[in-house]
Parts: structure tokens; sequence; C-alpha cells
């Protein structure tokens, strides 16, 4: 499950003081209290990029050998340079994502939990998710990543189906989907299963065998996800002939039906679990929630008391590993921004209204500093066009504001 994509502008490149000046032009926000802090790492090389994917990835050139120390020594400089910004702060949850994480060896992804541990304190109960690619599932490794301390798995399946996975550009065929899910399922009690749906050429009967094959194999979490033609991919270049808006629509409803008849809740727009299973780290996210993200390209959103701020780390590896080398001691790594307190309400709304449930009213002001009585005039038009349910407790979109969640977002810029 990839994390929230947010809107970051780098402010600089290279090095630069850890904490981002006030954002000017408006009143700061006040925090009583900084929110739950998680930890984001990137590992961006894979075997093959995937023709649709605009996450920061690299394809490993044929022939060469994953830079894997280097890389992990460059993570550890990064952590390093971080800590002031979040000194006395316990980390609730770890994502390592990609890219294809599982490329790591078991003794390097070992190091890397290792150098976490050292200069974080970890939760005790702390989620710690790896995301993996079918392609890339050995059994013996992913016993050795659990031993190591990863208790969560997610596994990029996207389709059970040998065409649709061709069609999709991914190395790994179904049978292939179905053993790393099966191993997912002997090695992890938590494992979270990807997949798409509004392929090219699919049907909303091969929509459902997939849905049943990945129900076969009991996974506490579902991510589903429309495929979508993104800027800068092979496929907004050449776009596949993809099933029309009613046809997704209907898939979209058939994935809500299946899942919810075995038992599994929608709390977020791709998003289904058994009771218990929701994804902690992900929901921090939703929740305007604190993490510090480290890796080629990674982001990170960072609470003070006056200010809240965003980092972004440099997008290609080769330049990403040559800053973190040449950093002093306690210079940032990549940009860092404050955001204006004028854009806070967007950026809150654009990850709470993805959850079904919503949020408690109350958290809008203690993540964002700035009263609810700000917002209270947009929610009300929100309200009366049908597209939010607010009150004293808690702000959640309705159907139709799911259905319109842009339209919904655009009201609060």
């Amino acid at each position: 499950m990839k994390p929230v994509r947010v809107p970051v502008v780098a402010a600089s490149t290279g090095r630069q003081a850890p904490v981002a000046p006030r954002a000017g032009g408006s009143t700061p926000p006040t925090l009583a209290a900084l929110p739950p802090l998680a930890l984001y790492v990137h590992v961006p090389w894979c075997v093959r990029k995937c023709p649709y994917c605009d996450f920061n990835s690299h394809a490993v050139p044929a022939g060469d050998a994953l830079p894997e120390a280097r890389y992990l020594d460059a993570l550890a400089r990064d952590l390093e340079s971080s800590l002031p910004q979040v000194w006395g702060r316990r980390v609730h949850s770890v994502f390592i994502g990609g890219g294809t994480p599982s490329l790591l060896s078991a003794a390097g992804l070992d190091r890397l939990l290792a150098d976490i541990r050292a200069r974080l304190p970890l939760d005790p109960g702390a989620e710690i998710t790896l995301e993996a690619n079918p392609g890339t599932v050995e059994a013996a490794r992913f016993a050795a990543y659990r031993a190591s301390g990863v208790n969560r798995l997610s596994i990029g399946i996207q389709s059970f189906d040998a065409r649709h996975l061709r069609a999709l550009g991914r190395i790994h065929d179904g049978d292939e989907s179905r053993r790393a899910a099966a191993i997912a399922r002997e090695v992890f009690d938590n494992f979270n299963l990807d997949l798409m749906y509004a392929l090219p050429g699919q049907t909303v009967a091969e929509l459902e065998r997939d849905l049943d094959a990945a129900l076969s194999f009991a996974p506490p979490h579902l991510s589903v996800y429309h495929l979508t033609l993104e800027p800068n991919t092979v496929f907004a270049k050449y776009p596949p002939a993809l099933p029309d808006d009613d046809a997704a629509a209907d898939m979209q409803v058939r994935v809500e039906a299946v899942l919810g008849a075995a038992g599994y809740a929608r709390y977020e727009t791709s998003a289904y679990a058994r009771p218990g299973a929701r994804a902690a780290h992900n929901l921090n996210y939703w929740r305007f929630g604190d993490y510090l993200g480290i890796g080629a390209g990674a982001h990170g959103k960072i609470s003070f008391p006056d200010r809240i701020v965003r980092t972004e780390k440099p997008r290609n590896p080769d330049t990403y590993m040559a800053a973190c080398a040449a950093a002093e001691a306690g210079a940032a790594i990549g940009s860092v921004r404050a955001v204006a307190t004028a854009d806070l309400p967007f950026e809150f709304m654009m990850n709470a209204l993805r959850l079904t449930e919503g949020v408690e009213a109350r958290l809008f002001a203690e993540r964002t500093g700035v009263p609810v009585a700000r917002i209270a005039p947009i929610l009300a038009a929100a309200a009366a066009r049908g597209l939010v349910e607010h009150g004293p407790a808690r702000i959640a979109p309705t159907a139709r504001g799911r259905l319109f969640l842009n339209d919904l977002l655009q009201m609060f810029l």
C-alpha cells in the first residue's frame, strides 16, 4: 500500500537548516500538542518500471548489482540528519516502501531496522510494514524479514490473471501471485494484498475472479485501486484501452459488495479491512499525523508548536546518496518548507476526507493549529450540497461526497 501523495513544493535542494522558517503572509498556527509520528523509508529500485507507475522508482540496470550497502549508509546518515526535527518523539509505525523493498537482502533489511532502532524510540507495538513484489518472493527471505522485526507485509499482486499482469507490465504471472499470497499467509499474521481494477480489457466477471482468488488467502487487509493514467508515465503517453466510466463504476460497486459480504469494511477510498486490521501507518496519514521520510524522493510532514513543515529528499538515487555522504552533522538533506496557514485546511481535508467515517472534529484544530471556526462556512456550504456531514463530534464525507471528492476538496482551496 502506497503512502498518500501530498503536494510538496521544493524550497531548495542540497543541505539546509533542519527547521524551516515560518510561513509568511498569514497568522502562524498554534499546536497545543504534537500528533503521532511515523517513519517512511523509501527504497527506489525495482526489477522493471511498470508503465502505469508514477512513484519514484528506478529499474536496476541489467547486470548491475543493487548498491545496497551504500544506500543503507545513506539512509542512516539521512536519519541522523533528521533527528533534530523529532527529538524525544516516539515512532508508532514504520513503512518501508518503494520501488521494491523486497529486493533488499535479509541481512540488509536486518541492518536497516537495527539502524532505525538505534536512532529512534520505537513503540513496543509499532506496526512495521514492508512492501513486496510477487516476482521477488522467497519463503526463506520472508521468514528472515519477519525475524528481523517486520510484522506486516504488503504485496503488490495487482491481479491473478496472467493476461492482465502482462498488460500492466508486471514481472510476475498469476501462479507467482498465488505463491506470494500463500507465503504471506504462512509467514505473517498481518498482511495486505494490493489489487487493481478497470484494467485494459477487464470485465466485471474477471474482476470478481481476482477478488475470489484474493479472498481464498484470507488476507486481513485488501487495497483495491482503480487504475488511473498518471502524468509522466508510459500509459499516459501510450494509453491502453480501458473500461469506460460506467463499466469502472460497476466494478467499484462489485468490489464493495463482494468484500462487504466477506466481512471487509471499506474504511478509506481504496482500503478494506477485517475488524482490527486497519493499517495503522496509513491511518496516521489520513488523520494528518506526522511522518519522517527518509530515502530517495521521500516526503515528510513534521509539526512544531508554531508551524508545520514539508520535507522532500532528492529523487535521483545517486544524487541522494551523494548528498547524504556530503551532509554535515545536523544539516538537513533535501528541501524543507513551511506550510502556509491558509493551505492547512485543504491539506488536512485532502487526507481526512478519504476516510469513509471521516475524523473527529477536534482533530482539525489539534492537527492544524487553526480554529475549526475558520472553516465553518465551507463546511456549511458543503453540507448544503450534500457532500459532508459535520457536527461538534465528527466531520465526514457523505456517499455523494466520496463520489465527488475532488469537487469537495476544491471548496477548501
